[in-house]
């Protein structure tokens, strides 16, 4: 199966912004997903850091069915598989390794991994790959290497992520190798523990405002 993927490209494209949460309390998914609806946000990754996170895949995927619900941290194909089955609609890894790139041949959810340096995106490039995770974006170049990496590699298109703040997210966006970005900056913890589900509607608003070059 080749990794060129059209749809995943769109995906990528519907919303400046996907937000990249961090749930410790399945009570807190669905009102958190809908806060962040309700501002212009339609993709969501849900990282499997804790372990509720395949359970809250889940419960998105049924709940809240409006919402495109990714998989981050995505490391083994095991991961891939699990998530896939609790209703992911793709996955993000921050890197990529040889079992992944293997796993891809076989399993349907997409996948969009990470790379840092020119020699990971070649190889994911030979893999068959053209959606990438850049990342930890402000750690390894920002927005100088991805504007070293569009001459030499046109095709590839980016949602960097790491370190990337409002402040920084709209000159991310003016790049022509940028889909969109991935922020953690959307749903603090505190605000998710307080249930201040309008103040992260709001920082949604403004994440939605962005615009793309």
């Amino acid at each position: 199966m080749s990794n060129l993927n059209p749809k995943l490209s769109t995906t990528l494209r519907l919303s400046p912004v996907i937000p990249v949460l961090v749930i410790d309390r399945t009570a807190d998914a669905v009102p958190l997903a809908r806060a962040l609806l309700a501002g212009g946000l339609k993709v969501l990754e849900v990282t499997l850091r804790t372990p509720a996170a395949l359970d809250i895949i889940e419960v998105l995927a049924r709940q809240v069915p409006e919402a495109v619900v990714a998989a981050g941290t995505v490391t083994n194909p095991r991961q891939w598989e699990q998530a896939a089955r609790a209703g992911a609609k793709f996955m993000v890894s921050p890197g990529l390794t040889p079992a992944l790139i293997e796993a891809s041949a076989d399993l349907s959810a997409p996948l969009l991994p990470g790379v840092a340096t020119a020699s990971e995106l070649m190889t994911a490039l030979d893999a068959g790959f053209n959606c990438f995770k850049f990342f930890p974006a402000q750690q390894a170049g920002g927005i100088g290497m991805l504007k070293a990496f569009h001459s030499p590699f046109p095709d590839a298109q980016f949602c960097p992520t790491g370190g990337i703040t409002p402040a920084l997210a709209p000159d991310y966006l003016q790049l022509p190798n940028v889909a969109c970005v991935g922020g953690s900056w959307l749903a603090p913890a505190d605000l998710v523990k307080a249930g201040e589900w309008e103040q992260i509607r709001s920082l949604a608003e403004g994440a939605a405002s962005l615009v793309r070059r």
